[in-house]
Parts: structure tokens; sequence; C-alpha cells
């Protein structure tokens, strides 16, 4: 038996669950997988199920965090040239201060 289809309680994993998003919705939960340095299925169960997703820091989660600060930075400039502001922007911008905010909390406390 493969060690993939058990969670950390050794339970079986052997469910499938599908569903239906948007491209929007995709990107923004993809943002936020790259981001929390999860799997994407690790990273959905925990927010369906109400858990906390800690983000521990490492090089994959760094680059992803520079790349998301890049792409925020393009779409300010793109705003500033007169274009809106849109919801996934501000999600995306509020999810990678929380991030970083709670790493730097996590290095003073080292």
């Amino acid at each position: 038996m493969s060690a993939k289809n058990r969670d950390n309680h050794n339970r079986w994993r052997n469910k499938t669950i599908g569903f239906r998003v948007s491209p929007e919705e995709n990107e923004q939960i993809e943002t936020a997988v790259r981001l929390s340095g999860l799997t994407k299925q690790d990273y959905i169960t925990r927010r369906l199920l109400c858990r906390d997703v800690v983000v521990q820091g490492n090089p994959r989660v760094y680059k992803a965090l520079r790349n998301q600060l890049a792409a925020v930075l393009a779409e300010l400039e793109r705003i500033e040239a007169g274009s809106s502001v849109n919801d996934e922007l501000l999600d995306t911008i509020e999810l990678i201060s929380v991030i970083l905010g709670e790493m730097k909390g996590e290095e003073q406390n080292e």
C-alpha cells in the first residue's frame, strides 16, 4: 500500500472530491497554494476543514512570493495608467501581507 494515500493520522485517503471553478477562481487557488508551500490537496483540505494553513518559509515559498510580488507590481503599474483595481488583486495583496507578516514574526521569535 502506498504511503501517499494516508494522511497525518494514518487514515486512508481513498475518497475523491471534485468541483468546478472559474478560470479566475482557479488562478486565485493556484496563487494561494504556491504561496503556502503546501500541495494543492493539503491546502484545500485544510481550508475546507477550517484548519490553519501555516506557511513554512523555504526557497520555493520565497520564490513564489518574489514572483507574485512582481505580478502585483505589474498590476499596480497598469492601474496607475488608469485601469481599475480588481478584487483578485486585493485578495492576493492581502494574502502576501499576511504571509510576510507571519514570517517576519517567526524570524523575530528565533
